[in-house]
């Protein structure tokens, strides 16, 4: 939308957006969670960035969009931003340095088949030896055979698997399912 039009529909579209993403969100555990990505989250994203940084030339337009246009799924993936999340200052920055690595140990499972660990980073590296970032964008590839059974009811588990940090969510709550579910083709 042209920044014009954004703002008199600004306060609707982000009412619609924050709905939309309450089913999108899964936590794992106390300190990590996944908020799932799709076109309306996204294009939130870029319009509120547009915004922020007053693009309205179509080439800043075009570089916002290549730029976010990678984190919206493509029927046979999820896509999210992982969020470590520690109130305190400090304890978050002890603990990421004892979660190096934990970006690699995040999974996804449909009932019957194996686990699927989320492919981190693929943008820009965000972990250095000392300690890993608080913010990750992973992808999850989904085999046809998953999706199907998924489609077909098979439950939804997703967890952590890190020597510093387990998690497991079995089920994932069925809204949250519903929501991911929709964008997977198959």
């Amino acid at each position: 939308m042209p920044l014009e039009a954004y703002a008199k529909a600004r306060n609707a579209f982000r009412a619609e957006v924050m709905a939309h993403k309450k089913n999108r969100h899964v936590t794992l555990g106390e300190h990590v969670r996944l908020i799932f990505e799709d076109e309306m989250t996204i294009r939130y994203q870029v319009q509120e960035m547009l915004r922020a940084e007053k693009i309205f030339e179509e080439e800043g337009i075009q570089e916002e969009l290549d730029a976010y246009n990678p984190l919206i799924p493509d029927g046979g993936n999820w896509k999210a931003t992982m969020l470590i999340e520690y109130e305190d200052v400090e304890e978050r920055h002890r603990m990421l340095a004892q979660l190096v690595g934990i970006e690699d140990r995040v999974w996804v499972q449909a009932a019957g088949h194996e686990r699927v660990f989320g492919i981190a980073d693929e943008d820009l590296e965000r972990a250095t030896a000392q300690k890993t970032s608080a913010v990750h964008f992973m992808r999850f590839e989904l085999t046809p055979e998953m999706i199907r059974a998924l489609k077909q009811g098979a439950g939804l588990s997703m967890g952590v698997d890190h020597p510093r940090y387990q998690a497991t969510l079995d089920p994932v709550a069925p809204a949250a399912r519903e929501s991911l579910l929709r964008e997977l083709q198959g």
